[in-house]
């Protein structure tokens, strides 16, 4: 399995299509403390969008909505990932990532096979606390031997200068949430996002 390399996380359909528009081809939809049927509506938006330009949607944490509204791409947190019913996900065809900040969660992650494995954060974040230290460009190369085939997401505290470097590290995809989001001109840096990540 391959993702595309540019993997912006989003916190609604409005910013989902927006990066469609400028040329995303996976995205993360992560919404939180949501009520369930605008959190419901919010993804059913977003899986249309990303339908009917080609692209993939993930569905951040939600794993039951996922099921519900016929998503086939999921993102689980550990704490997620304990909840979530994988044998369900199987059945209904719904790859699924996790994420992973040591290797106690790595060996964990890895006994459920997931489509990708996420290492984070690789440099430190403002976005929310984390009571894990910045993972570093080292580490990056060392998850990378772990999981093998299996694409390695790099996220956390990431610009475009920083993406290069865990690609080059070892990285198969580079998550990325503020530095478009809190973006002055997001347009022009997820172009600029673009152009460093695909050839």
């Amino acid at each position: 399995m391959t993702l595309d390399r540019f993997y912006p996380v989003v916190p609604d359909a409005d910013w989902v299509e927006r990066l469609l528009t400028w040329g995303a081809k996976l995205i993360q939809l992560r919404i939180k403390d949501c009520p369930e049927p605008a959190l419901q509506a919010q993804i059913e938006r977003s899986k249309a969008a990303c339908a009917a330009a080609g692209a993939q949607l993930v569905v951040n944490d939600h794993w039951q909505l996922a099921l519900d509204t016929g998503c086939d791409f999921v993102h689980l947190g550990q704490e997620d990932l304990a909840g979530a019913d994988i044998g369900a996900l199987r059945r209904a065809g719904i790859r699924f990532g996790v994420s992973t900040h040591d290797h106690a969660e790595l060996d964990r992650a890895l006994v459920e096979a997931p489509h990708y494995v996420a290492l984070g954060p690789i440099y430190p974040t403002q976005l929310k606390k984390m009571p894990w230290a910045p993972q570093g460009l080292e580490r990056i190369a060392e998850w990378k031997r772990r999981v093998g085939a299996r694409p390695l997401v790099a996220i956390g505290g990431l610009t475009v200068a920083r993406a290069e470097l865990c690609v080059a590290a070892g990285a198969d995809c580079v998550a990325v949430v503020g530095d478009i989001v809190r973006h002055p001109e997001p347009s022009l840096q997820a172009r600029a996002w673009l152009t460093a990540t695909r050839p």
